[in-house]
């Protein structure tokens, strides 16, 4: 069934609120360009929500196929990937991540994407 369709990769991360910006920007400046420079990657995006005084991040990452993403995170492409820069910010290292075929899409985002 899902031969045809993206991936999407979708990782959670929980930092403490003083930290938010920095990891976001650290996110934004090293870890997107190292998605990026995967073949078979399609793009990235960064979602945070505030929750008192922790911030989550999901990051959710657009891929060809699971071949491409374990070009990224390796043989067990399930398991999430970290930086050694991640425990600076994180409050715990979630193990795994989670995988998801986009079966529709109708988002009209504009082509300028913050950062």
């Amino acid at each position: 069934m899902a031969r045809n369709h993206v991936v999407v990769r979708i990782w959670h991360g929980r930092v403490p609120r003083d930290k938010a910006e920095a990891y976001r920007d650290f996110l934004v400046k090293r870890a997107v360009p190292d998605y990026e420079s995967v073949e078979g990657n399609l793009g990235v995006e960064i979602l945070m929500r505030e929750n008192g005084d922790v911030v989550d991040f999901l990051v959710l990452s657009y891929w060809e196929s699971i071949d491409a993403i374990k070009r990224f995170a390796g043989e067990d492409y399930e398991r999430a990937k970290y930086y050694d820069e991640d425990k600076d910010f994180l409050l715990e290292f979630e193990p795994k991540v989670q995988h998801y075929y986009m079966v529709w899409s109708s988002r009209r985002l504009g082509a300028e994407q913050p950062r």
